[in-house]
Formats: structure tokens, sequence, C-alpha cells
């Protein structure tokens, strides 16, 4: 029988050299996991609806605007004296809020019934005073408040019939 000796310098590299596999072999394992964790973590986020069950909750629509809410400048484009006092006084009717009733500060001729002026954030109330004239344009200027500006053109003959209001909606919402 014959016995093959080793040196102690080859043994203990060869055990040198497993447990370096052994510790590239957990490494690789702990990064796939790592890896793998963070896909299943990224795919259940991506907008697709999952299979739980998410509790909805009812709620009710943010309260729509009002005319009160409303500031409003009435402005005669037209050579009819008095139009934008008798005009203002009927739009204050409604429950808008007057701020200036004047000539038009543009000195614009406004060939339809009506242009309703209005800057980024009165956009809301801008919606409301053009249900006020029929076939009234829309037109948005740099101004930087709420305000509305209805200058009303030649074609203007009287205000449109009041709107009735409508009951706000209830949607139905994931919480």
């Amino acid at each position: 029988m014959s016995y093959i000796v080793e040196s102690g310098a080859s043994s203990s590299r060869r055990a040198r050299r497993r447990r370096a596999l052994i510790t590239l072999g957990l490494v690789a394992l702990m990064l796939f996991f790592a890896f793998w964790y963070a896909y299943s973590y990224f795919e259940a986020s991506d907008g697709r609806p999952s299979t739980a069950t998410k509790p909805t909750c009812t709620t009710t629509a943010a309260p729509a605007l009002t005319p009160a809410g409303v500031t409003v400048n009435v402005y005669n484009a037209t050579d009819r004296s008095g139009l934008a006092a008798t005009t203002a006084s009927a739009v204050r009717k409604r429950g808008y809020r007057i701020a200036t009733v004047a000539n038009d500060p543009l000195q614009k001729t406004v060939s339809g019934p009506a242009e309703v002026r209005y800057g980024t954030t009165g956009r809301p109330g801008a919606r409301l005073v053009l249900t006020l004239v029929k076939g009234a344009k829309a037109v948005k200027d740099s101004r930087t408040d709420s305000s509305v500006d209805l200058v009303l053109g030649d074609k203007f003959t009287v205000l449109a019939a009041a709107a009735k209001a409508k009951p706000s909606p209830t949607t139905t919402k994931p919480c």
C-alpha cells in the first residue's frame, strides 16, 4: 500500500481555495436573493392592480366654485352708454362679486357678444362667467389674481338664462 503524502503547504492551499469557493458561492446566492426581492418589489409597484382587495372610501366631490367666490370686472367695449352698469347690476343679482364697472381699459374692439379675460388662477371663475353670455370668448392673459373680466362687445344683448344648480356627485375611490 502506498500512501501519497502531501506537504503542509499544498493542503492549506487547497483548504483556502475551498473556503474561497464556498464564500463566493454564498455571496452569489445572497446577491441573487437581493435582486429577486428588489425585482418583486419593483413589479408590485408598477401601477398594475394587485390581487389584494383594497378598501374603498365614499367621498363627495370637492365643492364647486359658486358665483359668490368669483370677482368680476364688467367692462363696456361698445359705444352704448351705461351698458356695463346695467349688466353689472344683473350679474350682481346672480350672486357674483362686482369689483370694477367701466369702459374697457384695453380699448379693444370686441366683435362678438363678449370676452371673458382671466389669468391662470382665475380659470374656474372664468368657466362660470362664460355661462353668463352665450357665445362669449375666453381669453387668457398674464394676470396673477383670480379676478375675471367680462368685456361686453357689439353683439351683446342680454345675459343667458340662469342655470339650475346641480347636486354634487359622490365618488368612490381607493383610500
